[in-house]
């Protein structure tokens, strides 16, 4: 068990395509012994889809956690002095997230709990998913790729002939990339196939 007895804050983002891929990794988390707390953004909470109603998307996050989901940035403060989290990671995480975290915008309960981590020298992982990757989220992803504690699951290009500039990590490698992170060390290769 990679994980026993660690406390990982599974921060979800507007990436609403993405999250039947990154709902998995909960269960993988808690296989490898980590406890899960979910932390949703606004546009998760109050966004239905062709991807989900808002309804399914919380309920499926929460039992598959089985705590409940932080949601507000008021519920998010509290991770920073309370100090309870191992990790943070975001996944998915959108190009406006990585915008937020790179100029220091505080304004979502995911800014916020990546902030309260960082605040006690704990990794924070980005499973990116982004149309606009390499074009004007490009900037941002340069900036975090150089911030000490933060680190990346593994990413490509999805669709690199139809969206040239879109880029979404691997999810299958949340779990190592988490296990890395708490080490200190980026997993290898950053750029997957």
């Amino acid at each position: 068990m990679k994980l026993k007895g660690k406390k990982i804050g599974f921060a979800v983002t507007g990436s609403h395509c993405t999250l039947s891929e990154t709902l998995p990794q909960i269960e993988k988390l808690k296989a490898e012994g980590a406890e899960v707390f979910v932390i949703f953004s606004e546009s998760v909470l109050t966004t239905s889809t062709r991807f989900g109603t808002k309804e399914y998307w919380y309920e499926q996050y929460q039992n598959s956690s089985g705590n409940s989901i932080i949601s507000t940035i008021s519920e998010a403060e509290p991770i920073g002095p309370k100090n309870y989290l191992d990790c943070i990671i975001i996944a998915p995480c959108t190009g406006n997230t990585l915008g937020k975290l790179a100029n220091g915008i505080t304004d979502s309960s995911v800014v916020m709990a990546a902030k309260a981590g960082l605040r006690n020298l704990k990794p924070v992982v980005i499973a990116i998913s982004t149309n606009d990757g390499l074009a004007n989220s490009a900037k941002n992803l340069g900036v975090l790729l150089n911030t000490k504690n933060i680190y990346f699951v593994p990413f490509r290009q999805d669709d690199p002939h139809d969206k040239p500039n879109s880029l979404v990590a691997n999810m299958d490698k949340v779990v190592d990339s988490i296990v890395a992170a708490i080490e200190g060390k980026q997993l290898q290769p950053i750029i997957d196939n």
